[in-house]
């Protein structure tokens, strides 16, 4: 006859395989989703670097249109400025 002792020796054996089995199972799975993002982080990286000239004709586009708003603006200021304080000299 078995003893109880035995019996929960072979029952705690049991399912220590089958914990060991079950964890081999993840870690190969996530083995391979890992391996699809690497390869989708890379094929990412490889697209974003060929926007990055479009990027920067962009922002030197971006960077020429505000100089140039920022120069019509400093003038018309100064023109009304001008302005103002020749009618500032008359009243006076």
């Amino acid at each position: 006859m078995i003893n109880i002792d035995e019996l929960f020796q072979i029952v705690l054996n049991i399912l220590l395989v089958v914990l060991v089995v079950s964890l081999i199972v993840l870690v190969v799975n996530a083995i391979k989703t890992l391996n699809k993002v690497d390869s989708l982080v890379d094929d990412l990286s490889v697209k974003s670097s060929k926007l990055d000239g479009l990027f920067n004709v962009v922002d030197t586009a971006t960077d020429t249109v505000v100089s140039f708003s920022d120069n019509i603006v400093s003038f018309i200021a100064s023109s009304l400025a001008k302005v103002f304080k020749r009618k500032r000299d008359k009243d006076e």
